[in-house]
Protein backbone atom coordinates (compact mmCIF):
# COMPACT_ATOMS: atom_id res chain seq x y z
CA UNK A 1 0.00 0.00 0.00
CA UNK A 2 1.22 3.35 -1.15
CA UNK A 3 1.89 6.10 1.86
CA UNK A 4 -0.89 8.47 2.46
CA UNK A 5 1.17 10.48 5.81
CA UNK A 6 -0.30 13.53 3.87
CA UNK A 7 -3.99 12.19 3.98
CA UNK A 8 -6.76 11.10 6.17
CA UNK A 9 -8.94 7.95 5.71
CA UNK A 10 -12.73 8.67 6.65
CA UNK A 11 -14.43 5.33 7.09
CA UNK A 12 -18.28 5.44 7.34
CA UNK A 13 -20.61 2.95 8.67
CA UNK A 14 -23.86 2.69 9.33
CA UNK A 15 -24.13 2.41 13.15
CA UNK A 16 -26.98 2.15 15.61
CA UNK A 17 -28.73 3.76 18.35
CA UNK A 18 -29.67 0.66 19.73
CA UNK A 19 -27.33 -2.04 18.58
CA UNK A 20 -23.41 -1.50 20.44
CA UNK A 21 -22.20 -4.41 17.47
CA UNK A 22 -23.02 -2.24 14.61
CA UNK A 23 -20.07 0.11 14.99
CA UNK A 24 -17.52 -2.10 16.70
CA UNK A 25 -16.19 -3.84 13.08
CA UNK A 26 -15.51 -0.20 11.80
CA UNK A 27 -13.77 1.30 14.77
CA UNK A 28 -11.75 -1.88 14.81
CA UNK A 29 -10.72 -1.72 11.09
CA UNK A 30 -9.68 1.88 11.71
CA UNK A 31 -8.08 0.77 14.62
CA UNK A 32 -5.92 -1.59 12.34
CA UNK A 33 -5.17 1.23 9.96
CA UNK A 34 -4.20 3.71 11.91
CA UNK A 35 -1.27 0.86 14.15
CA UNK A 36 0.05 0.92 10.46
CA UNK A 37 0.64 4.64 10.05
CA UNK A 38 -0.15 4.76 6.46
CA UNK A 39 -2.51 7.50 6.60
CA UNK A 40 -1.69 10.82 8.90
CA UNK A 41 -4.88 10.61 10.04
CA UNK A 42 -7.93 7.52 10.57
CA UNK A 43 -11.45 8.37 11.69
CA UNK A 44 -14.89 7.30 11.61
CA UNK A 45 -18.28 8.62 11.12
CA UNK A 46 -21.56 7.10 11.23
CA UNK A 47 -25.14 7.50 9.82
CA UNK A 48 -27.10 6.65 13.20
CA UNK A 49 -23.89 6.83 15.33
CA UNK A 50 -21.87 9.82 16.60
CA UNK A 51 -19.47 11.90 14.81
CA UNK A 52 -22.12 12.10 12.08
CA UNK A 53 -20.82 12.87 8.31
CA UNK A 54 -21.50 16.39 8.85
CA UNK A 55 -18.90 16.33 12.27
CA UNK A 56 -16.37 14.29 11.18
CA UNK A 57 -14.62 16.90 8.92
CA UNK A 58 -13.68 18.60 12.23
CA UNK A 59 -11.90 16.09 12.89
CA UNK A 60 -8.80 15.90 10.53
CA UNK A 61 -6.42 18.42 9.55
CA UNK A 62 -5.35 17.00 6.36
CA UNK A 63 -6.04 18.59 2.69
CA UNK A 64 -6.18 15.37 1.47
CA UNK A 65 -9.13 13.40 2.55
CA UNK A 66 -10.56 9.57 1.66
CA UNK A 67 -13.93 8.39 2.64
CA UNK A 68 -14.38 4.49 1.99
CA UNK A 69 -17.97 3.10 2.79
CA UNK A 70 -17.82 0.74 5.16
CA UNK A 71 -21.15 -0.70 3.53
CA UNK A 72 -21.79 -4.17 1.38
CA UNK A 73 -23.44 -2.86 -1.55
CA UNK A 74 -23.36 0.37 -3.95
CA UNK A 75 -27.48 0.73 -2.95
CA UNK A 76 -29.26 3.30 -1.81
CA UNK A 77 -26.96 4.41 0.84
CA UNK A 78 -23.81 4.79 -1.30
CA UNK A 79 -25.26 6.23 -3.62
CA UNK A 80 -27.53 8.55 -2.11
CA UNK A 81 -27.48 8.94 1.51
CA UNK A 82 -23.63 9.18 1.73
CA UNK A 83 -22.97 11.77 -0.90
CA UNK A 84 -25.39 14.15 0.38
CA UNK A 85 -24.61 13.89 4.16
CA UNK A 86 -20.76 13.92 3.29
CA UNK A 87 -21.99 16.81 0.62
CA UNK A 88 -20.27 15.05 -2.06
CA UNK A 89 -20.65 16.58 -6.06
CA UNK A 90 -18.53 13.32 -7.30
CA UNK A 91 -15.84 10.84 -6.90
CA UNK A 92 -13.58 13.89 -6.03
CA UNK A 93 -14.96 16.90 -4.26
CA UNK A 94 -13.11 20.26 -3.43
CA UNK A 95 -14.22 22.19 -0.29
CA UNK A 96 -13.14 24.58 2.06
CA UNK A 97 -9.44 24.02 0.83
CA UNK A 98 -9.83 19.89 0.97
CA UNK A 99 -9.24 17.20 -2.15
CA UNK A 100 -11.89 15.08 -0.95
CA UNK A 101 -12.20 11.64 -2.77
CA UNK A 102 -14.69 9.32 -2.30
CA UNK A 103 -14.53 5.88 -3.25
CA UNK A 104 -16.61 2.49 -3.38
CA UNK A 105 -18.04 0.33 -1.13
CA UNK A 106 -16.03 -1.82 0.73
CA UNK A 107 -18.41 -4.95 -0.10
CA UNK A 108 -17.83 -4.74 -4.00
CA UNK A 109 -14.13 -4.89 -4.29
CA UNK A 110 -13.22 -8.26 -5.74
CA UNK A 111 -11.02 -9.05 -3.03
CA UNK A 112 -13.93 -9.61 -0.66
CA UNK A 113 -13.83 -12.87 -2.26
CA UNK A 114 -10.50 -14.07 -0.02
CA UNK A 115 -12.24 -12.99 3.13
CA UNK A 116 -15.53 -15.29 2.01
CA UNK A 117 -12.82 -18.27 1.58
CA UNK A 118 -11.28 -17.58 4.83
CA UNK A 119 -14.41 -17.05 6.75
CA UNK A 120 -15.45 -20.70 5.21
CA UNK A 121 -12.51 -22.18 6.05
CA UNK A 122 -12.13 -21.06 9.89
CA UNK A 123 -15.78 -21.69 10.58
CA UNK A 124 -15.18 -25.43 9.23
CA UNK A 125 -11.84 -26.13 9.42
CA UNK A 126 -10.63 -29.94 8.14
CA UNK A 127 -14.40 -30.55 6.36
CA UNK A 128 -14.01 -31.29 2.98
CA UNK A 129 -14.51 -28.65 0.29
CA UNK A 130 -15.88 -31.08 -2.32
CA UNK A 131 -18.47 -32.21 0.32
CA UNK A 132 -19.41 -28.86 1.55
CA UNK A 133 -21.80 -26.01 -0.12
CA UNK A 134 -21.20 -22.63 0.53
CA UNK A 135 -24.33 -20.26 1.21
CA UNK A 136 -23.45 -16.45 1.37
CA UNK A 137 -26.68 -15.20 2.63
CA UNK A 138 -27.91 -11.31 2.57
CA UNK A 139 -30.83 -9.01 3.54
CA UNK A 140 -32.44 -8.91 -0.57
CA UNK A 141 -35.09 -6.12 -0.96
CA UNK A 142 -37.15 -5.42 -3.85
CA UNK A 143 -36.55 -1.23 -3.08
CA UNK A 144 -33.20 -1.29 -4.95
CA UNK A 145 -31.74 -3.63 -7.49
CA UNK A 146 -27.82 -3.36 -6.44
CA UNK A 147 -29.02 -4.91 -3.38
CA UNK A 148 -27.80 -7.97 -3.87
CA UNK A 149 -25.33 -7.77 -6.70
CA UNK A 150 -22.62 -7.87 -4.71
CA UNK A 151 -23.46 -11.03 -3.58
CA UNK A 152 -24.25 -12.62 -6.70
CA UNK A 153 -20.84 -11.42 -8.19
CA UNK A 154 -18.93 -12.85 -5.26
CA UNK A 155 -20.73 -16.18 -5.87
CA UNK A 156 -19.75 -15.98 -9.19
CA UNK A 157 -16.24 -15.22 -8.42
CA UNK A 158 -15.54 -18.17 -6.10
CA UNK A 159 -17.54 -20.46 -8.84
CA UNK A 160 -15.03 -19.52 -11.36
CA UNK A 161 -11.89 -20.17 -9.00
CA UNK A 162 -12.57 -22.96 -8.42
CA UNK A 163 -11.91 -22.99 -4.56
CA UNK A 164 -13.44 -27.19 -4.65
CA UNK A 165 -16.61 -26.64 -3.41
CA UNK A 166 -19.89 -28.96 -4.00
CA UNK A 167 -21.85 -26.10 -4.73
CA UNK A 168 -22.08 -22.07 -4.28
CA UNK A 169 -24.35 -19.85 -3.92
CA UNK A 170 -26.48 -17.27 -2.94
CA UNK A 171 -29.77 -16.83 -0.66
CA UNK A 172 -31.53 -13.91 0.78
CA UNK A 173 -33.90 -13.46 4.41
CA UNK A 174 -36.17 -10.98 2.14
CA UNK A 175 -36.42 -12.36 -1.82
CA UNK A 176 -35.84 -15.48 -3.49
CA UNK A 177 -33.37 -17.75 -3.67
CA UNK A 178 -34.63 -17.81 0.43
CA UNK A 179 -32.27 -18.56 2.75
CA UNK A 180 -35.36 -20.47 4.68
CA UNK A 181 -34.89 -23.12 1.95
CA UNK A 182 -31.41 -23.80 1.99
CA UNK A 183 -32.27 -27.70 2.65
CA UNK A 184 -33.89 -27.63 -1.01
CA UNK A 185 -31.43 -25.38 -2.34
CA UNK A 186 -28.15 -27.17 -1.56
CA UNK A 187 -27.46 -31.07 -1.71
CA UNK A 188 -23.91 -31.63 -0.09
CA UNK A 189 -23.27 -32.95 3.05
CA UNK A 190 -22.10 -29.88 4.95
CA UNK A 191 -23.38 -26.58 5.28
CA UNK A 192 -21.33 -23.00 5.20
CA UNK A 193 -23.33 -20.24 5.84
CA UNK A 194 -21.41 -16.74 5.67
CA UNK A 195 -23.87 -13.72 6.19
CA UNK A 196 -22.80 -10.76 4.25
CA UNK A 197 -23.55 -8.23 6.57
CA UNK A 198 -20.58 -5.26 7.77
CA UNK A 199 -21.47 -6.26 11.99
CA UNK A 200 -23.27 -9.07 13.75
CA UNK A 201 -26.52 -7.76 14.72
CA UNK A 202 -30.33 -8.97 14.75
CA UNK A 203 -30.23 -10.47 11.45
CA UNK A 204 -26.79 -12.52 12.11
CA UNK A 205 -27.52 -13.43 15.76
CA UNK A 206 -31.27 -13.86 15.53
CA UNK A 207 -33.10 -13.72 12.07
CA UNK A 208 -31.11 -16.35 9.85
CA UNK A 209 -30.70 -18.18 12.83
CA UNK A 210 -34.37 -18.48 12.99
CA UNK A 211 -34.82 -19.15 9.39
CA UNK A 212 -32.22 -21.88 9.27
CA UNK A 213 -33.87 -24.06 11.77
CA UNK A 214 -30.89 -23.61 14.54
CA UNK A 215 -33.54 -22.20 17.01
CA UNK A 216 -37.37 -21.95 16.54
CA UNK A 217 -37.74 -17.92 17.54
CA UNK A 218 -36.47 -15.19 18.13
CA UNK A 219 -35.41 -14.97 21.70
CA UNK A 220 -31.96 -13.99 22.83
CA UNK A 221 -29.16 -13.24 20.40
CA UNK A 222 -27.45 -16.31 20.36
CA UNK A 223 -24.31 -14.22 20.55
CA UNK A 224 -25.17 -14.44 24.00
CA UNK A 225 -26.41 -17.73 24.55
CA UNK A 226 -23.71 -19.20 23.47
CA UNK A 227 -25.02 -21.24 20.64
CA UNK A 228 -23.88 -18.80 18.10
CA UNK A 229 -19.47 -20.64 18.08
CA UNK A 230 -21.17 -24.24 18.88
CA UNK A 231 -20.61 -25.67 15.20
CA UNK A 232 -21.55 -27.48 13.65
CA UNK A 233 -25.52 -27.69 13.90
CA UNK A 234 -26.48 -31.20 12.89
CA UNK A 235 -30.20 -30.47 10.42
CA UNK A 236 -32.12 -32.25 8.66
CA UNK A 237 -29.30 -34.68 8.48
CA UNK A 238 -27.04 -32.17 7.60
CA UNK A 239 -23.81 -30.61 8.79
CA UNK A 240 -24.12 -26.71 9.33
CA UNK A 241 -21.33 -24.24 10.06
CA UNK A 242 -22.78 -20.77 10.54
CA UNK A 243 -20.26 -17.96 10.49
CA UNK A 244 -20.35 -14.43 12.23
CA UNK A 245 -20.99 -11.43 9.70
CA UNK A 246 -18.06 -11.13 6.92
CA UNK A 247 -17.56 -7.93 7.96
CA UNK A 248 -15.75 -8.62 11.55
CA UNK A 249 -13.19 -10.48 9.41
CA UNK A 250 -10.15 -8.82 10.48
CA UNK A 251 -8.77 -8.77 6.50
CA UNK A 252 -11.41 -6.06 6.17
CA UNK A 253 -8.97 -3.36 6.51
CA UNK A 254 -6.63 -4.90 3.73
CA UNK A 255 -10.27 -4.31 1.44
CA UNK A 256 -10.66 -0.92 2.92
CA UNK A 257 -6.70 -0.03 1.70
CA UNK A 258 -7.49 -2.03 -1.30
CA UNK A 259 -10.46 0.48 -2.46
CA UNK A 260 -8.42 3.17 -1.65
CA UNK A 261 -5.58 1.91 -3.63
CA UNK A 262 -8.01 1.37 -6.58
CA UNK A 263 -9.20 5.02 -6.78
CA UNK A 264 -5.67 6.19 -7.05
CA UNK A 265 -5.16 3.61 -10.19
CA UNK A 266 -8.45 4.71 -11.52
CA UNK A 267 -8.23 8.66 -11.57
CA UNK A 268 -4.09 8.46 -11.78
CA UNK A 269 -3.77 10.30 -8.04
CA UNK A 270 -0.04 11.38 -8.05
CA UNK A 271 -0.57 13.70 -4.59
CA UNK A 272 2.70 16.01 -4.13
CA UNK A 273 0.99 17.76 -0.77
CA UNK A 274 2.82 19.48 2.12
CA UNK A 275 2.16 18.12 5.48
CA UNK A 276 -0.12 20.29 7.14
CA UNK A 277 0.30 21.78 10.70
CA UNK A 278 -1.84 19.66 13.30
CA UNK A 279 -3.74 22.33 14.40
CA UNK A 280 -6.19 20.89 16.42
CA UNK A 281 -3.64 18.80 18.13
CA UNK A 282 -1.88 22.56 18.62
CA UNK A 283 -5.49 23.75 20.19
CA UNK A 284 -6.08 21.50 22.57
CA UNK A 285 -2.34 21.74 23.74
CA UNK A 286 -3.18 25.36 24.40
CA UNK A 287 -6.22 24.87 26.28
CA UNK A 288 -4.62 22.41 28.43
CA UNK A 289 -2.02 25.14 28.95
CA UNK A 290 -4.84 27.76 29.39
CA UNK A 291 -5.92 25.85 32.26
CA UNK A 292 -9.47 24.33 30.13
CA UNK A 293 -8.76 20.26 32.04
CA UNK A 294 -12.87 19.64 31.45
CA UNK A 295 -14.50 18.12 28.47
CA UNK A 296 -18.01 17.45 29.30
CA UNK A 297 -18.03 14.72 32.39
CA UNK A 298 -13.94 13.97 31.67
CA UNK A 299 -11.49 15.46 33.51
CA UNK A 300 -8.08 16.01 32.34
CA UNK A 301 -4.98 15.78 34.26
CA UNK A 302 -1.66 17.13 32.42
CA UNK A 303 1.40 14.93 34.93
CA UNK A 304 4.85 16.26 35.26
CA UNK A 305 6.19 13.98 32.60
CA UNK A 306 4.49 15.74 30.16
CA UNK A 307 1.71 12.65 29.91
CA UNK A 308 -2.17 13.17 30.33
CA UNK A 309 -4.30 10.94 33.20
CA UNK A 310 -8.36 11.19 32.31
CA UNK A 311 -11.23 10.31 35.07
CA UNK A 312 -14.60 11.04 35.45
CA UNK A 313 -14.73 14.37 36.58
CA UNK A 314 -16.51 13.18 39.31
CA UNK A 315 -13.64 10.77 40.24
CA UNK A 316 -10.68 13.67 40.70
CA UNK A 317 -8.68 12.95 43.58
CA UNK A 318 -9.93 9.43 43.69
CA UNK A 319 -8.04 6.59 44.61
CA UNK A 320 -8.26 2.68 43.54
CA UNK A 321 -9.60 3.48 39.93
CA UNK A 322 -9.54 0.98 37.18
CA UNK A 323 -5.85 2.29 34.65
CA UNK A 324 -6.56 1.86 31.35
CA UNK A 325 -3.80 2.51 29.02
CA UNK A 326 -4.56 3.06 25.80
CA UNK A 327 -6.61 5.82 23.75
CA UNK A 328 -8.91 3.01 22.31
CA UNK A 329 -9.63 1.75 25.74
CA UNK A 330 -11.93 5.18 25.47
CA UNK A 331 -14.30 3.48 23.09
CA UNK A 332 -15.00 0.44 26.13
CA UNK A 333 -15.47 2.90 28.61
CA UNK A 334 -17.79 5.09 26.79
CA UNK A 335 -19.85 2.41 25.08
CA UNK A 336 -22.37 1.49 28.12
CA UNK A 337 -23.44 3.53 31.09
CA UNK A 338 -23.00 2.24 34.56
CA UNK A 339 -25.70 -0.54 34.27
CA UNK A 340 -24.69 -1.99 31.15
CA UNK A 341 -27.34 -0.19 28.81
CA UNK A 342 -25.72 0.86 25.09
CA UNK A 343 -24.54 4.96 25.36
CA UNK A 344 -25.93 5.79 21.57
CA UNK A 345 -25.49 9.71 22.61
CA UNK A 346 -22.18 10.50 23.89
CA UNK A 347 -22.80 13.66 25.37
CA UNK A 348 -26.01 12.16 27.35
CA UNK A 349 -24.38 12.52 30.77
CA UNK A 350 -24.43 8.64 31.93
CA UNK A 351 -20.58 8.06 31.61
CA UNK A 352 -19.59 5.25 33.90
CA UNK A 353 -17.47 6.14 36.77
CA UNK A 354 -14.59 4.09 38.55
CA UNK A 355 -11.97 4.47 36.06
CA UNK A 356 -8.71 6.03 34.92
CA UNK A 357 -7.18 6.35 31.58
CA UNK A 358 -3.10 7.05 31.44
CA UNK A 359 -1.94 8.60 27.99
CA UNK A 360 1.69 9.31 27.16
CA UNK A 361 0.95 11.87 24.74
CA UNK A 362 -0.71 14.46 23.31
CA UNK A 363 -1.64 12.88 20.25
CA UNK A 364 -2.93 9.62 22.19
CA UNK A 365 -4.67 12.57 24.23
CA UNK A 366 -6.53 13.95 21.23
CA UNK A 367 -7.96 10.29 20.31
CA UNK A 368 -9.40 9.61 23.32
CA UNK A 369 -11.54 12.47 23.41
CA UNK A 370 -12.30 12.08 20.00
CA UNK A 371 -13.62 8.73 21.17
CA UNK A 372 -15.86 9.69 24.29
CA UNK A 373 -17.23 13.16 22.52
CA UNK A 374 -16.67 13.27 18.88
CA UNK A 375 -15.80 15.80 17.26
CA UNK A 376 -15.63 18.22 20.33
CA UNK A 377 -11.99 19.49 20.02
CA UNK A 378 -12.50 20.27 16.42
CA UNK A 379 -15.82 22.07 16.39
CA UNK A 380 -14.18 24.39 19.86
CA UNK A 381 -11.41 24.80 17.46
CA UNK A 382 -13.42 25.68 13.95
CA UNK A 383 -15.97 28.04 16.64
CA UNK A 384 -12.90 30.17 18.13
CA UNK A 385 -11.85 30.73 14.23
CA UNK A 386 -15.14 31.52 13.44
CA UNK A 387 -15.12 28.73 10.87
CA UNK A 388 -17.75 26.86 12.56
CA UNK A 389 -20.67 26.19 9.97
CA UNK A 390 -24.42 25.28 11.76
CA UNK A 391 -26.89 23.42 9.99
CA UNK A 392 -30.51 25.07 10.20
CA UNK A 393 -33.04 22.49 10.98
CA UNK A 394 -35.50 23.36 7.89
CA UNK A 395 -32.19 22.36 5.81
CA UNK A 396 -31.75 18.88 7.86
CA UNK A 397 -35.55 18.11 7.85
CA UNK A 398 -35.70 18.92 4.15
CA UNK A 399 -32.84 16.84 2.90
CA UNK A 400 -34.52 13.68 4.54
CA UNK A 401 -35.99 10.98 2.22
CA UNK A 402 -37.40 8.01 2.36
CA UNK A 403 -39.33 6.79 5.55
CA UNK A 404 -38.19 10.71 6.68
CA UNK A 405 -39.09 12.67 3.95
CA UNK A 406 -42.21 13.98 5.32
CA UNK A 407 -40.39 15.11 8.85
CA UNK A 408 -39.97 18.77 7.67
CA UNK A 409 -43.88 19.20 7.54
CA UNK A 410 -43.89 20.23 11.35
CA UNK A 411 -44.75 23.62 12.18
CA UNK A 412 -42.41 25.99 13.83
CA UNK A 413 -44.12 25.82 17.26
CA UNK A 414 -43.80 21.71 16.70
CA UNK A 415 -40.35 22.29 16.33
CA UNK A 416 -39.47 23.95 18.79
CA UNK A 417 -41.42 21.71 21.38
CA UNK A 418 -39.81 18.54 20.27
CA UNK A 419 -36.50 19.85 20.63
CA UNK A 420 -37.10 21.19 23.61
CA UNK A 421 -38.70 18.00 24.40
CA UNK A 422 -36.01 15.54 23.41
CA UNK A 423 -32.88 17.75 24.49
CA UNK A 424 -34.37 17.69 27.94
CA UNK A 425 -35.42 13.71 27.52
CA UNK A 426 -31.44 12.74 26.41
CA UNK A 427 -29.98 15.60 28.93
CA UNK A 428 -27.45 15.47 26.37
CA UNK A 429 -24.59 18.67 27.40
CA UNK A 430 -24.15 20.14 23.89
CA UNK A 431 -24.79 23.60 23.51
CA UNK A 432 -27.16 23.88 19.98
CA UNK A 433 -25.62 26.45 17.53
CA UNK A 434 -28.48 25.95 14.85
CA UNK A 435 -30.97 28.10 14.14
CA UNK A 436 -34.58 27.11 12.95
CA UNK A 437 -34.11 28.76 9.64
CA UNK A 438 -31.43 31.19 8.10
CA UNK A 439 -33.67 34.21 9.83
CA UNK A 440 -35.35 31.91 12.68
CA UNK A 441 -33.60 31.22 15.62
CA UNK A 442 -34.95 28.53 18.61
CA UNK A 443 -37.62 30.15 20.45
CA UNK A 444 -39.72 28.37 23.52
CA UNK A 445 -38.22 25.61 25.09
CA UNK A 446 -35.17 24.93 22.74
CA UNK A 447 -33.72 28.37 23.39
CA UNK A 448 -32.02 27.66 26.59
CA UNK A 449 -29.93 25.01 24.81
CA UNK A 450 -28.59 27.54 22.50
CA UNK A 451 -27.08 29.45 25.46
CA UNK A 452 -23.41 28.60 26.77
CA UNK A 453 -23.88 25.86 29.57
CA UNK A 454 -20.10 24.96 30.02
CA UNK A 455 -18.21 25.26 33.48
CA UNK A 456 -14.98 28.51 32.95
CA UNK A 457 -12.54 25.48 32.99
CA UNK A 458 -14.25 23.68 30.48
CA UNK A 459 -14.02 22.94 26.55
CA UNK A 460 -17.34 23.45 24.58
CA UNK A 461 -19.37 20.49 23.57
CA UNK A 462 -21.13 21.94 20.34
CA UNK A 463 -24.08 20.72 18.15
CA UNK A 464 -23.88 21.71 14.49
CA UNK A 465 -26.83 20.01 13.28
CA UNK A 466 -30.02 18.18 14.95
CA UNK A 467 -29.30 15.01 15.82
CA UNK A 468 -30.84 11.39 14.79
CA UNK A 469 -33.13 11.92 18.00
CA UNK A 470 -34.61 14.90 16.94
CA UNK A 471 -34.66 13.59 13.14
CA UNK A 472 -36.52 10.55 14.81
CA UNK A 473 -39.46 13.29 16.56
CA UNK A 474 -39.94 15.13 14.07
CA UNK A 475 -41.04 12.28 12.05
CA UNK A 476 -42.86 11.10 14.89
CA UNK A 477 -45.21 14.27 14.81
CA UNK A 478 -45.07 14.83 10.93
CA UNK A 479 -46.99 11.09 11.14
CA UNK A 480 -49.26 12.04 13.95
CA UNK A 481 -50.11 15.49 11.70
CA UNK A 482 -51.22 12.95 8.89
CA UNK A 483 -53.21 10.77 10.89
CA UNK A 484 -55.07 13.71 12.28
CA UNK A 485 -55.39 15.39 8.82
CA UNK A 486 -56.85 12.22 7.71
CA UNK A 487 -58.91 11.52 10.00
CA UNK A 488 -60.44 15.09 9.98
CA UNK A 489 -61.05 14.89 6.40
CA UNK A 490 -62.68 11.82 6.80
CA UNK A 491 -65.30 12.64 9.15
CA UNK A 492 -66.14 15.60 6.89
CA UNK A 493 -66.86 13.61 4.15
Amino acid sequence: MTSHKHAALIIVGHGSTTNPDSSAPTHLHAESIRRRGIFREVVCCFWKEEPNMREVYEMVDSEVVYIVPNFISEGYFCQQVLPRELRLDGPTTQRDGKTIRYCDPVGVHPNMTRLLIQRASEVAPDVPREQTSLVIVGHGTSLNENSTKAIQDQVALIRSGNYGFAEVLDAYMEEAPFVKDWATLTTAPNVVVVPFFIADGLHSFQDIPVLLGMREEVGEALSESGVFHQNPHHLQGRSIYYSGAIGTEPLMAEVILDQVHDFDARHSVNDKHSMPNDEVKSSLAYWLNSGLDELGEIAITTNADASYSLCHRADRGTEGLEIFRAATDALLIARNDASGAFRPLHTAPTLKRGWRLDLPSLEELRLALDFFYPAAIGMARALEQEKLSAVPLRDLLGRQTGMYRFVNTITDDQAHALIGRTCANTKCLRRILWPLNDTQPMTGPAASKTQPNHAPNAMPLLCIEACTHVVSAARKVARENHEAKEKAQTEVG
